[in-house]
């Protein structure tokens, strides 16, 4: 329970005091960051001997829980390591940012929902943390929200991935009525028609959290925030929320929804592959990799091998974080991270080019780098599944495309002029550093991993490494010899452009939505100007009952009160207090009342 609450506390408060005192950012960052790791440190260890749960207060007959599995905890020192070393890496990237309070502060925000999200026991907590990465993604793409496009590129990324959300809605919906509690463990237990709506549905949003075919466009146009952001996204939290979702409901996905999945990831290996390719930019050619590789671990969870899927997730993680934290310190240098831009870049810094081919060519596959164990683990499973026939072409299309682009970035980065010498960079290279080790010694800690989670890897003898050297070794040779005119050819056009078709999504969902939100905003325009019409109408019938009231009914009240005042003390003249006036007005009184009495005879 206490390593539960250090988990996922230690990165909330942390944040939360940056926000707050907005000092002593970085020191905090890393604490927080550091005590996190600890605790998820703390539930691989318990975990092995026993789920740890905690069951807090929610909804009536619904409570919400956190717990910690072997896979739960495996995810959740997955996302504190890496988000350790991005944050060591992050201190000397934004060192001279004004605002980088709101940045650590978002960013250890952003690692408590997704700690949240892998460490979810109920579908309840999953969707609260869901929100929280998403809003938080929100923040982080949109964190230089004055420069052109970036604004433009945080509100296409909430757009995409919110819509594909709803699927999760749905599903998490379906199984809760179905199961009649909202416990994820329990309602994996769901057979049948319903399981495979389900799955359907939770393969819908994976697509938009994981970038899927067609829904990858925003994750590279999610290149405009900063660096770390980039690192942290792509590797361990928001992409990588759609991939663990569906590793973690892989026991109750029927064969139609495992073919679904697999379909779906081996188009998205092949056709975010090609886009890689054809990219002019290095973090863009990044982000379209990302998209393809955990197209492959769709392709794994399709094969029924989610084990497989698990593996890669974990590689792709430290090797996917130190190739965007690589890319961030040719951008430092040269201001940018075009490929014109950072041509011969890899020569001026030797150490952190080196760690970038390494962190390459794991991507690629090449032994006895991790990634060549998780590519084989999915080729493996690719091979055995009985969908063989149609997710082997994909995975190996896509294993020869990821060392095409990984040999293209690298032979950009190595020919051209170096230029002068740049200046030491010593926490990003050490954050950088930390996370190139892992990926080169990950592969050795597979085979316990495995054990610890009673998984079963489909067989396979040599045949399998020798598929996937010879697809990555044939990759690599092809990006670093041959002109990507060459490679794609005709394809070429269509790849720089992302293989859109009508419009695409950004005519399907985005042109739409924003259509839609401007015409909210007219309507919204014009009841605020009605209501500011009938204020003043108000106002201005106010101010003529007022006029009215002070200029007719005041004015006869007070001039009625004046003329009897006036009246009044003219008939006090008449109480002189003289005895002769007195008479005299009696005298005169008496004599007015004898003729009138005398008169009125005459008068009738």
């Amino acid at each position: 329970m206490i390593f539960l609450a250090f988990t996922i506390l230690s990165p909330l408060l942390a944040g939360l005091t940056i926000l707050v005192l907005r000092r002593a950012s970085e020191a905090l960052g890393l604490a927080g960051a550091a005590l996190g790791l600890v605790g998820a440190l703390g539930l691989l260890a318990t975990a092995g001997s026993g789920d740890v749960q905690a069951v807090l207060t929610g909804l009536p007959d619904m409570p919400l829980r956190l717990i910690a599995t072997p896979l739960t905890a495996v995810l959740a020192l997955l996302v504190a390591t890496v988000a350790g070393f991005v944050l060591t890496y992050a201190t000397g990237y934004m060192a001279k940012d004004p605002e980088k309070p709101r940045f650590f502060g978002t960013l250890l925000l952003f690692v408590t929902a997704m700690q949240g999200l892998v460490l979810a026991g109920d579908w309840i907590m999953l969707l609260a943390a869901w929100e929280m990465i998403g809003f938080a993604s929100y923040l982080l793409i949109g964190f230089w929200y004055r420069r052109d496009g970036v604004a433009s590129a945080a509100t296409r990324a909430f757009l995409y991935t919110r819509s594909a959300d709803l699927g999760l809605y749905l599903g998490a919906f379906l199984l809760i009525g179905v199961a009649g509690t909202s416990e994820i463990s329990a309602t994996l237990a769901t057979t049948g028609t319903p399981a495979l709506i389900a799955g359907l549905l939770l393969l819908v949003a994976a697509m938009g959290k994981s970038a899927q075919v067609p829904l990858q466009d925003w994750l590279q146009r999610a290149m405009a925030g900063p660096t770390p952001v980039s690192a942290l996204l792509h590797s361990a939290t928001l992409v990588a929320a759609g991939a663990i979702l569906l590793i973690r409901v892989a026991p109750m996905l029927p064969g139609g929804a495992l073919l679904a999945i697999g379909i779906v990831g081996g188009v998205t290996a092949v056709v975010a592959g090609l886009i890689a390719l054809a990219e002019r930019d290095l973090k863009r050619l990044l982000a379209a990799s990302t998209s393809s590789q955990y197209g492959l671990m769709l392709v794994a969870v399709g094969a029924g091998a989610p084990v497989a899927a698990l593996l890669h997730l974990i590689a792709h993680a430290a090797i996917k974080s130190s190739l965007f934290l690589g890319a961030g310190v040719f951008q430092h240098d040269r201001d940018s991270t075009t490929m014109d831009a950072v041509a011969g870049a890899g020569r001026a810094r030797p150490g952190i080019f080196a760690g970038f081919a390494i962190a390459a060519l794991a991507l690629a596959g090449i032994p006895p780098l991790a990634g060549f164990f998780s590519k084989d683990a999915i080729i493996a499973a690719a091979l055995t599944s009985p969908s063989a026939a149609w997710l082997l072409p994909l995975t190996l299309a896509g294993t020869v495309l990821t060392g095409a682009y990984m040999g293209r970035a690298l032979r950009v980065l190595w020919h051209g002029d170096p230029g002068a010498k740049p200046g030491a960079i010593p926490l990003m290279a050490t954050g950088m550093a930390g996370l190139v080790a892992l990926a080169v010694v990950l592969g050795a800690t597979f085979g316990p991993l495995e054990q610890m989670l009673n998984a079963e890897m489909p067989e396979f003898g040599l045949a399998v490494p020798a598929l996937g050297l010879a697809a990555a070794l044939s990759g690599l040779a092809l990006g670093w010899l041959v002109p990507v005119t060459g490679l794609l050819r005709g394809l070429l056009p269509w790849a720089e452009r992302g293989f859109v078709v009508a419009g695409g999504m950004d005519a399907l969902m985005v042109r739409p939505a924003l259509a839609i939100a401007a015409g909210c905003e007219r309507l919204e325009r014009r009841l605020y100007d009605g209501v500011l019409a009938l204020g003043r109408a108000s106002l201005s019938l106010g101010q003529s009952a007022r006029r009215a009231d002070r200029d007719a009914i005041d004015a006869a009240i007070f001039g009625l009160v004046d003329r009897t005042v006036m009246l009044g003390a003219r008939a006090r003249r008449l109480q002189s207090g003289f005895i002769h006036r007195e008479l005299a007005i009696t005298t005169i009184g008496i004599a007015v009342i004898i003729v009138a009495l005398f008169a009125a005879p005459y008068l009738v």
